[in-house]
């Protein structure tokens, strides 16, 4: 399965006919950004978000039409300056990469469908919540998880990491470990591994670097 800018947002938002945006794609969903761009070397996607008034979504997304395929992806989009002019909100941008090929096994992992490993070292889990986040995996300890990555977003195609690591057990190089093991996972699921994250999340890029993970492309919202 090929990565594109189409395939990244239909992972991460529910969409309606006429392409708006109307949630995010997880279990306890958000409405979403007002606005997103997703931009690839090998072109572009974006959505404006349903209750946007119908004047302001023309113009952007007229606009976002206009982008081109990104070259640097760490720099703002052509018409940043008119999005956020058009539709004034906090910015958000950062990089989406997908896994290599070749992945190592992660030993020590261990899958999670229960919610008694989570309650000692993370809070606000919820039972029923657990088979959209699945595949999630874990290293256990004294069987107590203390890192987790699991299904952020996930669509009939594709997954999007979420990873966690208790307090007390970061800079142990657990979240490598649990986020191969996921990818593993999803693709034996027959859906393609994604990792994003945002610019001014050092730790997060951390593992994406120590992963060799592959940037394909950067996105950027509104809201």
């Amino acid at each position: 399965m090929e990565f594109s800018a189409a395939l990244d947002l239909e992972t991460a938002f529910v969409l309606d006919g006429a392409r708006r945006i109307v949630s995010t794609r997880e279990p306890y969903s958000t409405p979403g950004p007002a606005f997103v761009l997703i931009r690839t070397p090998a072109g572009c996607a974006w959505a404006v978000r349903a209750d946007i008034p119908a004047g302001t979504a023309a113009q952007l997304l007229q606009l976002a039409g206009q982008e081109p395929p990104v070259l640097d992806f760490e720099a703002d989009p052509v018409h940043a300056a008119r999005y956020l002019a058009l539709l004034p909100g906090e910015r958000q941008a950062g990089p989406v990469f997908t896994f290599p090929d070749d992945l190592p096994e992660a030993a020590g992992v261990e899958p999670v469908e229960d919610i008694a490993p989570l309650e000692r070292g993370f809070r606000g889990w919820i039972k029923d919540e657990l088979p959209e986040r699945s595949p999630m995996l874990a290293v256990l300890r004294d069987g107590h998880a203390v890192s987790v990555c699991f299904c952020a977003r996930r669509s009939d195609t594709a997954a999007e990491a979420g990873v966690e690591t208790a307090e007390a057990s970061r800079g142990q190089g657990l979240a490598p470990l649990v986020t191969i093991a996921w990818a593993r996972a999803v693709r034996a699921s027959g859906r393609l591994p994604i990792y994003s994250t945002a610019w001014t999340n050092l730790a997060s890029r951390a593992v994406a670097r120590k992963l060799g993970l592959i940037p394909r492309a950067c996105h950027w919202s509104i809201g």
